[in-house]
């Protein structure tokens, strides 16, 4: 892609953008390049073996499989040492929870702003080990947010891990997480594990700049293949115990943690996606943000004018504080009714629900079982496609 974002030169690269959906679900998985699509054909018709042969295809699906390696690591600037792909973000996250060592009485903070992929399995690790968990919460039921002061008073010398997120999937609030993994790192010994997955299909990921000790995404949300990936500081590695078979290798993440998940031709397809990004991804990316900061905006201004809608997380379009995840609910009216409604007049994709955030929504935000409408746009949405949509939610909500 060029390193002058341009909406159309963008769509151009997803087929399934030329269909009549109009995705405004993205946040739970984002069209697939087009290149991706066909470097994953290539490889299982080409070169579909197992890797590590020394025949010469065997050679050929190894040094793919490698080279996608490599190119994962570089897109958070890791080390290909520091990184393990899995099916998804929840089974990275059991797969680290059973193998993490800690002592009894060690403190878990976890966020309850979070996804359930990065609490379950630290609450079940709790329970099984005898850990102690503190939870990381707010007190604003329309606009929480995570922040290194609201930590500070849960820190304590027992503190082993803190888990949080780095954007909600439900408000979309952009969580400091430098400040954060400084405020955690002021004990000794404890760590910080990210669920990046809301955030990544939106800005550039440096592990290295955060000062995170792990950080999960998934692939599949960032334009690629149905993969996730879980990052863990080299320090860090010695700390996890080997869920592999007692002959294997335990030097890496991968080595300890992967357990065979990273299915070869979608690895191999990661490339693809880094060629997207273009040879400068700084500037590539500094245009998306500014692209969809107007996306956002153009959905905002109209739910902010309307005094029977709540949006849940920051108000303001600024990049800086939200991605383009906006969640609300109507005065008088089910979620569920409000999606179906505008659905059946339209080609537009979006859902109703609580996203797996469910904490969130029942012990923060109050909601019942329909939970919100939420509407997810990444780079590739247009702004026509948000004044569209827009308009007609005005209709169906003034028909009402």
């Amino acid at each position: 892609m060029a390193q002058a974002f341009n909406v159309e030169i963008a769509r151009d690269q997803f087929p399934a953008l030329k269909h009549e959906q109009v995705f405004f679900d993205n946040a739970g998985g984002s069209q697939v390049l087009g290149k991706v699509i066909e470097s994953i054909k290539t490889y299982l018709s080409d070169t579909n073996v197992q890797i590590g042969g020394t025949y010469a295809i065997g050679k050929e699906s190894t040094r793919l499989y490698d080279a996608g390696m490599q190119a994962a690591a570089k897109y958070i600037n890791a080390s290909p040492d520091e990184i393990v792909l899995g099916s998804s973000t929840t089974q990275l996250m059991r797969n680290l929870s059973s193998a993490l060592k800690f002592q009894p009485g060690d403190e878990l903070i976890l966020s309850k702003l979070d996804h359930e992929a990065n609490i379950a399995a630290w609450v079940q690790l709790a329970d099984a080990r005898g850990l102690t968990v503190k939870w990381w919460s707010s007190t604003d039921k329309q606009n929480p947010k995570l922040t290194p002061e609201s930590l500070k008073g849960l820190l304590s010398a027992k503190t082993r891990l803190v888990a949080c997120t780095h954007a909600s999937n439900i408000l979309g609030t952009v969580h400091d997480i430098k400040s954060i993994a400084k405020e955690v790192h002021t004990v000794p010994n404890a760590m910080l594990c990210v669920d990046g997955v809301a955030y990544a299909p939106h800005r550039q990921v440096d592990v290295r700049e955060l000062g995170v000790d792990f950080y999960a995404f998934s692939w599949y949300k960032v334009y690629g293949p149905h993969i996730s990936m879980l990052y863990g500081r080299r320090g860090i590695v010695p700390q996890i115990n080997s869920l592999g078979h007692y002959f294997k290798a335990s030097d890496t993440l991968e080595d300890k943690l992967g357990l065979a998940g990273s299915n070869y031709e979608l690895t191999a397809s990661i490339p693809k996606v880094l060629d997207y990004f273009g040879p400068d991804p700084a500037v590539t990316w500094a245009g998306i943000a500014a692209h969809e900061e107007r996306l956002q905006g153009i959905i905002l201004e109209y739910l902010n004018s309307r005094k029977d809608i709540t949006v849940y997380g920051e108000t303001s379009p600024s990049a800086e504080l939200r991605v383009p995840v906006v969640s609300f609910t109507v005065s008088g009216r089910e979620s569920q009714s409000v999606v179906e409604a505008v659905q059946r007049r339209s080609d537009f994709g979006f859902k109703y629900g609580h996203f797996y955030s469910k904490r969130l929504l029942d012990e923060i935000l109050g909601l019942g079982e329909e939970g919100v409408v939420r509407v997810s746009l990444v780079h590739y949405n247009t702004e026509d496609e948000a004044k569209s949509f827009v308009k007609l939610l005005d209709d169906v909500l003034s028909k009402s």
